[in-house]
Parts: C-alpha cells; structure tokens; sequence
C-alpha cells in the first residue's frame, strides 16, 4: 500500500532564519501558555484507548515524504498526522457501533470483509486528504490543488475524480465534526522556545528549533519504542496498571511545569 515516491525531493522554502523568538509581549505568552494548559487538560480527557493505533511508522514516515514532496511545513505533517488518526479513530468506532446495534435488534451482520476493503481501498485517499486539509490550514503558507493531489495519486495507480476528492474530504470534516484544528507537540516546542528567547539562552532558540523539529521527527516516527522506555524508565516496577496510571501523573506534572514558566515571566 505505501509505494515510494519517486524523483527528487525539494527542499523545504521556509529557513530557520525566518523564525524570531523572544519578540511577543510577556501578556501574549502568558495568554497562550494558559490556552495550551486548557487545551492539554481537554485532550487528556477525551483521549481514546486507542489513540496511536493509526500511527505506525510506515504511515507516518508516507506523511512525511509527501509533505516534504509538496514542500509543505513541518506544523502541517504533523497536523495531517493527528487528523488521519482522530479520523481512523472514529471510523473505527462507528463500524464497532453499527456491529453492537445490529446484534443487539438480530439485524442480518454487514459483509465486513466488503467493509475492510472498501476501507483499505480508500486509505490512500483520505491519508491525502489529511495532508491537503492540514495544508489549508496554514493557508498563509502553500495549499495543495486539487490538480497536484490527483495528479500524485494517479501516480500511485489511483484514479479518482474532482468530485471524489471533496467528498473524500467533507468525509473527513464531518467525522471529526468540523474541528480539524489540533494542537501538536510543536506548538507546545514553539512555546517553550518562545519563554527561553524571552528570557536569553545560551544556545540560539533558532538553532534549537532545528533541533527540536529533528527529535519531534523521531518521536512520530518511533513513537511506541520511545514511549514504552520513557514509561518503563519513570516507575521502578513497570507492570501495566502502574503504566496506565502514569499518564495522569504525567498530565500532572505538565500543569506544574506550565505554572512555573508563567511564574517565571511575571517575576521577570
């Protein structure tokens, strides 16, 4: 299902040059940590139990090199990866809904297998239509057409029209209830660097945001493997219930840290 793609890849126009940390009033950031905060608590309360299990590396890694091929920002592969996965997510859900309702009123089963097909025949699909929806929201930065998204996926052997392509992504807008604008790991990054500029670093914030897109590259790309050990390394016996139990320590703490860096710019 993941092919590779073919022809050089351009590089991305954005520099490192364009970002300034350190520039926005102590009010603003104060404002935003607060925002983050509000948005962290929501997101650990509506977390599903399956949350990361659309997020292989295979698929990750295809967002990625597609984003990279369209010369899209970091900010939007991440985004079309949280979108993909809240989207599989509730697909996933309502199939489980529709089996509970049919053999709670003994309606004849759906031919799942038709149903598993029909799925993975459309991934491709909507996995593109996560990165064009992604894409759109950082409208002051590059939107991908509809022209060069059936033209990359007639590459790949899929042929699709204009007319499928919106329906894919209504699909995807109305599952997730229109609310595709998701909070990723490097807003929370930007922020920190934004606090550290703010208050002078040694290491130029520039030069850590490189940095910090490379690692946050590697979490998505790796993410069972470094969230299993950094879980394990946190407790001294690691055995499931303590495991489960861990990330509302972990939401915890979070506060804690957010509150200290907003004590430390109204001090500053």
């Amino acid at each position: 299902m993941f092919l590779k793609m073919d022809g050089p890849v351009r590089s991305r126009p954005a520099s490192l040059s364009d970002f300034q940390f350190g520039a926005v009033a102590t009010e603003t950031i104060e404002d935003a940590l607060l925002h983050l905060v509000q948005q962290n608590e929501q997101a650990m309360q509506e977390a599903a139990g399956r949350m990361g299990s659309f997020r292989e590396t295979r698929i990750v890694e295809f967002v990625f090199l597609l984003s990279e091929q369209w010369c899209l920002e970091k900010s939007v592969s991440y985004q079309a990866v949280e979108i993909l996965e809240r989207f599989m997510i509730k697909q996933a859900e309502n199939m489980y809904r529709q089996a509970t309702i049919q053999l709670r009123e003994k309606k004849e089963p759906q031919n799942w297998k038709a149903l598993k097909e029909q799925l993975f025949n459309k991934f491709i699909l909507r996995l593109v239509s996560c990165v064009q929806l992604a894409s759109k929201l950082s409208f002051h930065y590059k939107i991908i057409s509809n022209i060069t998204v059936l033209n990359f996926l007639q590459s790949l052997g899929y042929v699709h029209t204009k007319e499928e392509l919106l329906e894919s992504e209504l699909d995807v807008l109305k599952s997730l209830n229109f609310q595709i604008n998701l909070s990723t790991p490097l807003a929370y990054v930007e922020m920190l660097l934004e606090v550290l500029g703010y208050n002078g670093c040694l290491v130029p914030a520039t030069r850590l945001h490189a940095t910090c897109l490379t690692l946050l590259d590697l979490v998505y790309l790796l993410r069972e493997p470094i969230y299993e050990s950094l879980l394990r390394a946190s407790i001294e016996n690691p055995i499931p219930s303590q495991l489960q139990g861990l990330w509302g320590i972990c939401r915890a703490s979070l506060a804690l840290h957010w509150k200290a860096l907003l004590s430390s710019l109204t001090q500053s």
